[in-house]
């Protein structure tokens, strides 16, 4: 017999640390769109991401973090990385030989999802990515 879901019917929440409040919040709403729900000082500042909560955590100090804290899944890598251009984000470059990127940024990966990468005025790696159906 299986087993239940468990969380797999709850709602998840996205959690990143930010340091200069202020900056994030225009980051976070004004370039990339997002509704800011609340500032909660000293503890977060918190947004709507298409119904999904994101909780910024106010530090004093980043924590050491490698790879990316938060990514947005997209119909159309293209578009929305020129969208976000259009707005001032600039998308990373790495020059890896095996992580081929094209002009705008945006990786192919051997499965077939693309994605591309910029930062947050903290230094938080952040992602779009666009994926082939995935069977459930």
């Amino acid at each position: 017999m299986p087993q239940p879901a468990r969380l797999a019917k709850y709602n998840i929440i996205g959690f990143a640390s930010i340091v200069d409040v202020e900056r994030a919040k225009a980051f976070y709403r004004d370039t990339l769109g997002l509704t800011l729900l609340a500032e909660e000082p000293p503890f977060a500042l918190v947004f709507d991401a298409n119904g999904i909560m994101i909780r910024l955590g106010m530090a004093k100090e980043l924590p050491s973090v490698k790879g990316t804290v938060l990514g947005w899944q997209v119909p159309d890598i293209v578009a929305a990385v020129k969208e976000l251009e259009e707005a001032g984000v600039r998308f990373e470059h790495y020059g890896f030989d095996w992580m081929k990127q094209d002009e705008l940024g945006i990786w192919t990966a051997p499965a077939g999802a693309r994605v591309a990468w910029f930062k947050d005025p903290d230094g938080n790696t952040l992602s779009l990515s666009e994926h082939p159906e995935i069977k459930r």
